[in-house]
């Protein structure tokens, strides 16, 4: 049967990130600044798009599993343009193993939709509005509670618990697919960090530390050696207004409120900003910005990329940001400055001294999820043949691929990735990601921008030493209960 691949007018914005948080900023390895239309032919594809596709899906296996009994058409909407997937491990991989999965089931015509980022949130948004949902598509977090309650989304939650992979997942990424214990989706595509200090060794071997601190009452230490040289201690830039939310209080707060506290705020089963452990989180913020003398000074009207500038320019000793600013930092000295790029370390945030939980913590996620539309349960063999797609495309075939390509990380866990083709430092911040470090969630990767505009504002005003703790809490409440 023929295979078909839907081209849909593509937005010439910014791919979006695969996170739905860190402020829109790409999650994922240089994504392209437009994404012209894809054209297709009687096959779906045109010949350059079937070449690629045959050429990059040749290292992934076939779809593991019995042959399914199911014949017919079958349709998945989904976001990984050719465009997008030029040097973007996530989409590069999504394509790729899609691409297996199609190729191993001749007898399945299977119809791929494909959107650029942006319209992709609006199409599927009115799509679901009208009960008129795909077979196959990619769930946001956020949308997840509501159309669970208008039943827009299937219970995997069985399958997945059954699946031959699960003792594979991180079952962290299946948070905001979860609601009331049921799981609507299957987390898809790749993960990459918000909140990664990054340290030049030998300056802190300067100042007396074989590696960054693990707690700030050391750096608050070191501040007085750097100070003292005239260089700062750690930059870091929240002109924007969300790199305080998504590359400092998502991991902050939950060294103080553990996991089941932002799982419950997701959920709406009764956690509160006003809750203490989170006000604590919000006043050890105030006081590391207020009352030491760590950062930058400017550090609320420069933005990340004019902080990290401090760091590569050797005026910090290092820099708070994401994975974005990893990949930039890293190409940009090993160009420019061998030495200093040999000399790159990764480390989390430091440990506040009345903070009690999780401090080898980092958030990262992975913002979609594959989900099936119920109505696909009407044919039980069509259903069996979503679940075979949606659980393949994210199993370890992907993680695989994206490992061993762009050393990326993905829902199932990889053992015995060999980077060797990989310079150091991108082997040392693999593993730091996906290896050495427990994950948290990104705050703004879920709930509502309604909220998170408030929020950003009051933090803004608390780094400056304008609100209280509680003020900025109980004005993020109040944005919860009002618009989410």
């Amino acid at each position: 049967m023929k295979k078909k691949m839907i081209g849909i007018l593509l937005s010439t914005a910014m791919i979006a990130s695969v996170l739905g948080g860190c402020g829109g900023t790409s999650g994922t390895n240089d994504a392209p600044a437009s994404t012209p239309a894809e054209t297709t032919n009687s096959a779906g594809t045109t010949g350059e798009e079937a070449k690629a596709d045959t050429e990059t899906a040749a290292p992934v296996a076939a779809a593991d599993g019995e042959a399914l009994a199911y014949a017919g058409a079958l349709e998945i909407m989904h976001y990984s343009t050719s465009e997008e997937s030029q040097g973007n491990g996530g989409s590069d991989g999504f394509r790729t193993v899609l691409a297996a999965w199609d190729e191993a089931h001749p007898d399945i015509t299977l119809t791929q939709n494909i959107l650029a980022n942006a319209e992709y949130k609006t199409q599927i948004a009115t799509l679901a509005a009208a009960n008129d949902l795909p077979d196959v598509f990619l769930l946001q977090g956020m949308n997840t509670i509501e159309w669970a309650k208008q039943e827009l989304v299937y219970d995997l939650t069985d399958t997945i618990r059954n699946s031959p992979y699960y003792a594979d997942y991180n079952t962290a990424y299946f948070t905001p697919f979860t609601t009331e214990d049921k799981i609507y989706g299957f987390p898809c595509l790749t993960g990459g960090t918000c909140t990664v200090v990054i340290y030049d060794k030998q300056m802190w071997k300067d100042a007396g530390y074989d590696s960054f601190p693990s707690t700030w009452e050391e750096v608050e230490k070191a501040s007085d050696y750097f100070n003292g040289e005239g260089i700062t201690t750690v930059a870091f830039g929240n002109g924007g207004k969300w790199q305080a939310n998504s590359d400092f209080m998502s991991t902050l707060g939950n060294r103080y409120t553990g996991p089941e506290w932002f799982s419950s705020l997701i959920a709406k089963d009764g956690a509160s900003f006003e809750d203490a452990e989170f006000v604590a989180a919000l006043a050890e913020t105030q006081r590391l910005f207020t009352e030491t003398k760590i950062f930058n000074p400017d550090y609320n009207a420069v933005t990340n990329e004019d902080a990290r500038e401090y760091y590569i320019a050797g005026t910090a000793a290092a820099f708070i940001g994401g994975n974005w600013d990893e990949s930039y930092i890293s190409a940009t000295l090993q160009e420019s400055d061998p030495d200093k790029w040999a000399n790159i370390g990764f480390a989390v945030l430091p440990q506040p001294a009345d903070a009690t939980k999780a401090p080898n913590s980092q958030n990262i996620g992975l913002g979609y999820a594959v989900a099936i539309n119920p109505k696909v349960a009407e044919d039980p063999d069509k259903l069996a043949a979503a679940i075979d797609l949606a659980e393949y495309i994210t199993g370890p075939a992907f993680s695989s691929f994206v490992a061993e390509n762009y050393a990326l990380g993905g829902l199932t866990k990889v053992a015995d990735v060999d980077l060797s083709k990989f310079d150091q430092i991108t082997q040392d911040f693999y593993n730091w990601s996906y290896i050495d470090t427990e994950t948290c969630e990104i705050y703004d990767s879920y709930i509502n921008s309604a909220v998170w505009d408030v929020f950003n504002t009051d933090l803004q005003d608390l780094m400056n030493g304008d609100k209280t703790p509680e003020e900025v809490a109980a004005n993020a409440q109040a944005a919860y209960e009002a618009n989410y």
